[in-house]
């Protein structure tokens, strides 16, 4: 599925275009899955994809910006605590 965050290719964070990674929102292996499926997935760049990755801050900002869209597309927060194991919100 294509993400539900942002339609156009460019970094999500810095707004680069280019040569872009796909960064699935919830981490773990059923959880990328389910990411996959559902289109919590963005583009970064190569910079703004180690930044998530190593700062828990910005991570968390990611998953929650990921979760409210969620239950905005697909249901409430227990159907997402259902699914993804736990709330970041």
């Amino acid at each position: 599925m294509e993400s539900i965050l942002q339609s156009e290719r460019k970094c999500y964070i810095c707004g680069r275009e280019g040569e872009l990674d796909t960064h699935h929102c919830c981490s773990g292996s059923s959880n990328r899955k389910n990411s996959e499926e559902d289109g919590l997935k963005m583009w970064l760049c190569r910079d703004c994809h180690r930044k998530v990755h190593n700062n828990r801050e910005i991570e968390l900002q990611v998953k929650q910006l990921a979760q409210r869209r969620w239950e905005e597309e697909y249901g409430d927060r227990q159907d997402f605590i259902s699914r993804y194991g736990k709330s970041w919100l």
